[in-house]
């Protein structure tokens, strides 16, 4: 009578099961690392990205104001003056360069707002922050104060240029307080998360 023998299961060594649960260690380690990078990297660009949308608000504010900067005088401490314009170092009480002039362009539907469509606006450093300052009159009393807004955090410094006449010798000079409009502005920003950015505007009707 022949014998037939049947093949035994044989189940997993301990060195092998020690040698899987190694490996799925591993690749679970590189996975979780790989995983937390990619979290660390997306929140490092959203937050890159809010900063680079807060600049351009800023910039946008500032655009807006320059192109439509007017040649229209207004009382200081409650006197008259010609100076439509003025600009550079210790102007506004900031830390760094200021700009202050007149804008058009203030919307005000059929003039239902008891004020013009002009604004005046300066701008200045304060605190590694640039703020824009206004008013809803022009021509204040005395002691009037404007009114502040932080328009950008994390600046370091900011410099004002004016372009006086568009001639090839010309040169952008530092300060600027006259009865007319500069043919072009520069402005330079220096921001913790982007460095350096410079813009320069034509002044309408300038060109």
């Amino acid at each position: 009578m022949t014998r037939v023998s049947y093949p035994q299961n044989q189940g997993f060594t301990l060195l092998e099961i020690l040698v899987a649960m190694a490996i799925f260690t591993i690749i679970g380690l590189a996975s979780s690392g790989l995983l937390s990078s990619v979290l660390d990297n997306d929140k490092a660009s959203s937050e890159r990205f809010a900063e680079l949308e807060k600049l351009q608000r800023a910039m946008l504010t500032i655009e807006r104001d320059v192109l439509q900067a007017m040649p229209r005088a207004v009382r200081i401490n409650g006197e008259l003056n010609e100076i439509v314009m003025r600009g550079g170092e210790d102007e506004l009480g900031g830390s760094a360069d200021s700009l202050g002039f007149v804008h058009g362009g203030w919307h005000n539907p059929q003039y239902m707002l008891p004020r013009s469509t002009l604004q005046l606006v300066g701008y200045r450093l304060q605190d590694n922050k640039l703020q824009r300052l206004y008013g809803n009159y022009l021509d204040n009393v005395i002691g009037y104060e404007p009114k502040t807004k932080d328009i950008l955090e994390g600046v370091s410094n900011f410099q004002v240029e004016f372009l006086i006449n568009a001639n090839e010798d010309s040169e952008w000079q530092e300060s600027y307080t006259g009865v007319v409009l500069p043919t072009a502005i520069a402005i330079t920003l220096t921001t913790d998360a982007f460095g350096e950015i410079r813009r320069e505007f034509l002044l309408a009707g300038q060109g």
